[in-house]
C-alpha cells in the first residue's frame, strides 16, 4: 500500500499552497467581513487552471485526477473556505454532472468554459419543502414544443449570484408520457434563460462572500437537447456526483482546519519563551497533538475516497465517512483552537471565530451530519461484503 503523492499530485498541492498564501488570504479576511464578492481571485483561479483539474485537455481541463482537484481544494479553503465551496459546486458537482452525463455537444458548449474558469456553474436542488429529501422537489419541467417549461424555485444556491455564474443545473419533476408518473430529470437552465431570474441574497451566519441565493422559474423555457443525461434517472445522476461533493466538504473541512492549527502555533509560541515553558503545561500540548492527529485522519480519509473514485471503485462510504468526520472534527477543532486563543480570538472578525461558523455549516452543507449516519447504516446493513473492510 502506497501512501505517497504522485509527482503530479505533489505539484498540484504545492502549486496550490503557494497560490493560496499569496493570491487569496491577503483579503480573505475583509471579504468574509463585507461580503464581497471575489472577482479578482476568481480570475486568477482560472487562469491557474483550479478549475478544471480532473477533467481531460480536450475539454478545458488539466489532465489530472480527483485526488489532485482535492488537495487544491484543501489548500484554497486554508485561505479561505468561501473559495473552496465554490470550486465544491463548480468543479465537483457541476462540471463532473456535465462530464459524466453530458453529450459531445453539451460538454463543449458548457464544460469547456467552466473547466477554464471563464464561468461558474450552480446546482439547484433544495427547495422550501425538499432539503435532505430531495425527492420531494415541487419544480416542475413540461415539454413544449421542442422546449422545457419550467415553474418552480429554488433556494440556497451556491454560486448563482456571481456574475460570472454562467448556467445551473436543475432538478425538476418531468412525465415521461401523458398521465404517468412524474420522474426526476436534470435540465441545464442558462442563467440568461426567458422566466428565469435571480431572487433575494441569502445573509448566512458565515461564508459571506459566497454567493448565497434563491432562484426563480416562471414558465422558463430551454430548448429541449438542454436535459442532461436520462430522463428517467436525473435524481440517480445527482446522487452519483454529489459523492464527489461530499469529499470536496471534507477537503474543505481539513483546509478549514489546518488553517485553525497555524494560528494556534503562531499564538502559543509567541505567547511562551521556550518550547520547554509550553510542555510545562499538559493542557495546551495535549490539545495540540489532538486536533493535528484529528486533521491527519481527516485528511486520509478525504484522499481515500478521492482515491477509490479515481480508481472506479464503489466510494459511498468512504465519501460519507470523509465528510462526517472531517466536518464534525473542524467544528470541534475550531472550538478547542478559541479555547486555546481565549478572548482575543473570539472578538468578531477574527480569523478563527470566522472559521468557527463555517465549521458549523460544513455539517449541514451536502447532507447533514445525521443524513450520513443514515446512509452509512443502510451500507453496513444492505452491503454485507462491505462490514469490517473491502471484500
Amino acid at each position: 500500500m502506497d501512501f505517497h503523492l504522485t509527482q503530479e499530485q505533489e505539484k498540484i498541492r504545492q502549486a496550490s499552497r503557494k497560490f493560496a498564501r499569496e493570491s487569496i488570504a491577503p483579503g480573505a479576511d475583509e471579504r468574509e467581513l463585507t461580503g464581497e464578492y471575489p472577482y479578482g481571485v476568481l480570475e486568477k483561479m482560472g487562469d491557474a487552471g483550479m478549475m478544471g483539474i480532473p477533467f481531460p485537455e480536450k475539454y478545458g481541463g488539466q489532465g489530472g485526477d480527483w485526488v489532485g482537484m482535492h488537495l487544491c481544494i484543501e489548500e484554497v479553503s486554508r485561505a479561505d473556505a468561501a473559495l473552496g465551496a465554490l470550486l465544491d459546486v463548480s468543479t465537483s458537482i457541476v462540471s463532473q454532472e456535465i462530464y459524466a452525463f453530458g453529450t459531445e455537444e453539451q460538454k463543449l458548449n458548457w464544460l469547456v468554459p467552466l473547466a477554464r474558469g471563464e464561468k461558474i456553474g450552480a446546482f439547484g436542488m433544495t427547495e422550501p419543502d425538499a432539503g435532505s429529501d430531495p425527492a420531494a422537489v415541487q419544480t416542475r419541467a413540461e415539454l413544449r414544443e421542442g422546449y422545457w417549461i419550467i415553474d418552480g424555485s429554488k433556494q440556497f444556491i451556491t454560486n448563482i449570484g456571481l456574475k460570472s455564474a454562467s448556467l445551473v443545473i436543475v432538478m425538476a419533476k418531468v412525465r415521461t408520457e401523458p398521465h404517468g408518473k412524474f420522474s426526476i430529470a436534470t435540465i441545464v437552465v442558462p442563467k440568461d434563460s426567458s422566466g428565469f431570474s435571480l431572487g433575494r441574497r441569502y445573509e448566512k451566519m458565515s461564508y459571506h462572500s459566497s454567493a448565497t441565493h434563491e432562484i426563480l422559474f416562471d414558465k422558463c423555457q430551454v430548448p429541449e437537447d438542454y436535459l442532461l443525461g436520462d430522463i428517467n434517472k436525473g435524481f440517480n445522476q445527482h446522487l452519483t456526483v454529489l459523492e464527489t461533493g461530499r469529499i470536496s466538504v471534507a477537503a474543505m473541512s481539513t483546509g478549514l482546519a489546518q488553517a485553525c492549527l497555524d494560528q494556534a502555533l503562531d499564538a502559543v509560541r509567541s505567547e511562551y519563551a521556550s518550547p520547554r515553558d509550553i510542555m510545562a503545561s499538559e493542557t495546551v500540548p495535549f490539545m495540540l497533538a489532538d486536533i493535528s492527529m484529528s486533521i491527519e485522519l481527516s485528511r486520509n480519509m478525504y484522499l481515500k475516497a478521492a482515491w477509490l473514485k479515481d480508481q472506479g471503485e464503489n466510494h459511498t462510504l468512504e465519501a460519507h465517512y470523509a465528510k462526517l468526520y472531517a466536518s464534525e472534527t473542524a467544528s470541534k477543532i475550531t472550538s478547542d483552537v478559541l479555547k486555546i486563543l481565549g478572548p482575543s480570538g473570539s472578538l468578531s472578525g477574527q480569523p478563527v471565530a470566522t472559521r468557527f461558523l463555517m465549521a458549523k455549516l460544513n455539517e449541514i452543507v451536502e447532507g447533514t451530519s445525521e443524513i450520513q449516519r443514515l446512509v452509512i447504516a443502510r451500507e453496513l446493513l444492505l452491503n454485507r461484503n462491505r462490514v469490517g473492510g473491502r471484500n
